[in-house]
């Protein structure tokens, strides 16, 4: 047997933190439970080059930008509800998005309809587009580039190694 290298070291240490914040307490039972379970993951091979690792750093800035706009837009919503004008101008957009990231297509519609203002309401995984109900069309372009930089983020944060063939539902 090898050796671990410095990279799993701290990857079972950063997975062992992680745990250990899930329960809320550092513990003997959690560090030890926590160092057993990222091990397993560290050796089973998951989370390794080939296998569609997980990339921490594009993945807090798409956690970031969702929860950004999860907060941003309640307060719009709010201010649009407590105003007494109704100045929303409704329509449903259509925005297409690049073959890769139909892999993160689940992804990106619940990063989309947790956001008050913008829903999902339809996609089409074959051609790669998301059908969005916006409470503001002015915003139309500025709403494309945000979901196209989401998708971006995604498709960094949670690369997919195996391309899907569309005509099969399968992987190839």
């Amino acid at each position: 047997m090898r050796p671990l290298s410095f990279r799993s070291v701290i990857s079972i240490v950063s997975l062992t933190a992680a745990w250990c914040a899930l329960w809320g307490e550092v513990s003997a039972a959690n560090v030890l439970s926590g160092v057993l379970l990222a091990t397993a993951f560290v050796l089973s091979g998951m989370g390794t080059p080939g296998r569609g690792r997980v990339r921490v750093v594009p993945l807090a800035k798409f956690m970031g930008l969702a929860t950004f706009d999860l907060v941003s837009s309640t307060v719009n919503v709010g201010r649009e509800i407590l105003t007494p004008v109704d100045s929303t101008d409704e329509s449903i957009i259509a925005v297409p998005l690049p073959v890769e990231t139909r892999s993160h297509f689940l992804l990106l519609i619940v990063a989309v309809t947790v956001t008050p203002g913008t829903a999902v309401v339809d996609a089409d995984a074959d051609t790669g587009t998301l059908y969005l109900h916006l409470l503001h069309d002015n915003r139309r372009a500025e709403v494309v580039a945000h979901v196209t930089r989401l998708a971006e983020l995604a498709c960094q944060a949670l690369p997919v190694t195996t391309p899907v063939n569309r005509d099969e539902g399968v992987a190839s």
